[in-house]
């Protein structure tokens, strides 16, 4: 597998149920979220800026894409509902298609942009680490099938040395008609 073929892969509706561990906190999260991933043109106004903000020719991207979620968390006693959106942009290297730079508008361990180091092993396997100012993460992501893929990430230190938090996710994709998903949304 390749970044071409990840990301097609990824593109669509998902259900996805996440269980969270935060370690410094002592707490236990469950999450159930809709995630729409939708691919973008290289010429996207977003895109471009995105890639301008790095000093990198939007022609390197490989497949940009747009990523939004939309869900609820028990974090607190009342369910918590909670929304975003980011673009990436996979940059892969010049003579490998299975490793780059991943370019976000919005992180994912803390909401600032950041450009994380993709590979993906030869057992298909979407390994990206991104370092933050105040932590690192490390998420993993492959597909059982072409419509189940699981997750796991976690938020180390900023030194990783030490594990903020854990989770792990079952994203199931949505096999719902156009005009289901429309009325969905």
């Amino acid at each position: 597998m390749d970044i071409s073929k990840f990301v097609g892969l990824s593109l669509g509706r998902w259900r996805s149920q996440r269980s969270a561990h935060h370690l410094a906190f002592g707490h236990f999260e469950q999450v159930t979220s809709t995630i729409d991933i939708v691919s973008l043109d290289r010429a996207d106004l977003e895109v471009t800026n995105l890639c301008t903000s790095y000093n990198i020719d939007s022609h390197q991207a490989a497949h940009p894409f747009r990523m939004s979620w939309k869900g609820e968390s028990d974090w607190d006693e009342e369910a918590e509902t909670f929304e975003g959106t980011t673009i990436l942009v996979p940059i892969p290297d010049p003579d490998n298609l299975k490793s780059g730079r991943l370019l976000r508008d919005r992180g994912y361990a803390e909401t600032i942009p950041s450009v994380g180091k993709y590979r993906i092993s030869e057992d298909g396997i979407f390994i990206l680490e991104t370092e933050y100012e105040r932590a690192t993460a490390e998420e993993k992501i492959w597909f059982v099938n072409p419509n189940f893929r699981l997750r796991v990430s976690l938020i180390k230190t900023s030194g990783g040395s030490g594990v903020v938090t854990a989770s792990f996710s079952s994203e199931i994709r949505s096999l719902a008609s156009d005009s289901e998903k429309e009325s969905q949304v």
